[in-house]
């Protein structure tokens, strides 16, 4: 097989996650929500907010990002990132 430059496209259907948050995260999210909005005077819903924050958090961590088993040098990436790294 040949060596393409692009890799292989990763699969891209979204999955749908249920959850329950306590309510002052809630609030914080609100909070941040707004914040986000009035930064990039984009308001933005939640429900697309909280992946994208999902994500940052996850590429943040270190030991994280080392456990994923990746060669060195490349930052694994997830969803919408992945996407527009690219």
């Amino acid at each position: 097989m040949a060596d393409l430059k692009l890799p292989r496209i990763p699969e891209r259907t979204p999955v749908k996650l249920t959850i329950s948050i306590l309510p002052d995260l809630h609030r914080a999210v609100v909070e941040y929500a707004a914040l986000y909005s009035q930064t990039y005077g984009r308001e933005e819903p939640i429900t697309e907010l909280i992946p994208a924050m999902l994500e940052a958090f996850l590429e943040s961590d270190r030991v994280f990002v080392k456990s994923r088993n990746v060669p060195s040098g490349l930052i694994p990436t997830f969803g919408a990132r992945a996407e527009r790294q690219r």
